[in-house]
């Protein structure tokens, strides 16, 4: 073979790459390897590791048909989450699916022509987020013409991206999703742009970084509109991204944002692979904030999957962890400052809501939720700039009554999230005040303050959400 590995090496090679995997049920041999050189088309995930390895091998692209292979379930780059973990490609696709988006966003027409991926089908491929990249191949800068060598993007110029980006997530923060996700993906259509040129490798790290967080805030945006199929699509190019720039921790929060979206789709066992993913993969290196909020969101998805006491292990190291927030040495980075006392309340809170759900409304773990709850509305209720997770939390607060049949009280909180949630565009507020009231209705519907609460919902929160 060209790449100079004998059938058994080759055997080993794809043995080692499918337990780092967890396809632990693969066990290949010389005989195998044969077989496939004499034309036998191996299942997957084996085709994808022929085409890592031989990637990483020759450092340039190898499809699986290079290999003269083919994939069982063929899943077009423009629509599937398994995609080549090279950096080229992810700058390509990210371009791709960019550019698509700002063409065709409008509700239901590009969201149409994705499929969520769930279980094996997404877990397995995120799992390639740990396998080192290959390494770039040398460029002889000193042979190049000087504005090919040094590239066209000064520091002042990178500056200004980066900071852009923070204010893009302070306005989504302010206002939601609805009101800006266009230009996040303009700006990560012309960050793309960017990597296609020549830049110097540290400046290449750099651009990737802005792409990821960008992404992952076109994802997130996505994903509060309610574009899930374009939300996991984002993250997705998010964590390539992320991996490009050699920034593990930002690539535990792309996996977060994966984990919150899929206990909101229902999974909370996707939700919890996604999170010890993102702990494993960033346990040397994420800071104490980082930390504690990974252990939040995975107090959320033992919640959700019925287990109180796994859930509230998490939740005392999420509470524990962050108590050396402020005394970690170095800044955080932005994308995880909203992770505010505020916010751990309120993820810790609805963690005890969704058990008493689970739990078949138990009055005891709505009994926990209820003050810690009602701390992190207070403290959001002096926080002008997030708006969303204001209105969220008064919206958790109303469930928290509701559990506890007290029906005015939760009236009441609702009515407060439908004002705030006139102050920010955001499909996901709105859908839980109607889940809310729904609810409230179906067990209360007959009192005074449920009925007056349903008709202020009909005028001030109509079903005709449009996400841009």
């Amino acid at each position: 073979m060209r790449s100079g590995w004998s059938k058994g090496e080759l055997a080993r090679q794809v043995n080692r790459r499918a337990r780092q995997l967890g396809a632990n049920h693969i066990s290949t041999d010389t005989s195998r390897v044969r077989r496939w050189l004499d034309g036998e088309n191996p299942r997957e995930p084996i085709p994808r590791i022929l085409s890592d390895l031989f990637s990483e091998r020759f450092g340039c692209v190898v499809s699986v048909e290079d290999l003269g292979l083919r994939t069982a379930r063929q899943a077009p780059s423009a629509t599937g989450v398994d995609l080549p973990w090279t950096g080229p490609q992810t700058v390509a696709l990210l371009s791709e699916f960019s550019r698509s988006d700002l063409m065709l966003a409008r509700r239901g027409f590009l969201g149409t022509s994705l499929a969520l991926s769930a279980g094996p089908t997404l877990i397995e491929p995120m799992q390639r987020w740990l396998v080192p990249s290959p390494p770039a191949p040398h460029e002889d800068t000193d042979s190049l013409p000087t504005s090919r060598a040094r590239g066209r993007l000064s520091r002042p110029e990178l500056e200004l991206l980066e900071s852009t980006t923070v204010m893009f997530r302070q306005w989504d923060a302010q206002c939601g999703g609805g009101l800006r996700r266009k230009a996040v993906v303009g700006q990560l259509h012309e960050v793309t742009d960017l990597l296609q040129e020549p830049q110097p490798e540290a400046t290449g790290k750099k651009l990737f970084k802005v792409a990821a967080e960008l992404a992952e805030l076109a994802g997130w945006m996505s994903y509060d509109v309610g574009l899930q199929p374009t939300a996991q699509k984002y993250f997705v190019l998010a964590l390539h991204a992320a991996k490009e720039a050699g920034d593990r921790p930002l690539g535990s929060y792309v996996l977060s944002s994966m984990s919150r979206q899929m206990i909101h789709l229902g999974r909370p066992e996707d939700a919890l692979e996604l999170i010890h993913l993102a702990q494993y993969g960033s346990r040397d290196c994420a800071s104490p904030r980082t930390q504690s909020m990974l252990y939040a969101m995975e107090a959320r998805a033992y919640a959700n999957m019925g287990q109180p006491g796994r859930c509230k292990r998490a939740v005392r190291m999420a509470e524990d962890i962050f108590a050396d927030a402020d005394d970690w040495d170095e800044p955080d980075p932005d994308w995880i400052r909203f992770f505010s006392e505020a916010e751990l309340y309120g993820e810790n809170s609805h963690s005890f809501r969704d058990l008493a759900y689970v739990a078949g409304r138990s009055p005891t773990y709505a009994s926990l939720a209820e003050p810690l709850m009602q701390r992190a509305v207070d403290l959001f209720a002096k926080d002008t700039e997030h708006q969303r997770s204001y209105a969220l939390n008064l919206i958790g607060m109303a469930t928290v009554h509701l559990l506890r049949q007290e029906p005015a009280q939760s009236a009441a909180l609702a009515a407060q999230a439908m004002k705030a949630a006139k102050r920010v565009r955001s499909e996901r507020v709105n859908t839980r005040i109607r889940k809310t009231v729904d609810t409230a209705v179906r067990d209360f519907g007959d009192l005074t303050e449920v009925v007056d609460l349903t008709d202020r919902l009909a005028v001030e929160l109509p079903e005709t959400a449009e996400a841009v």
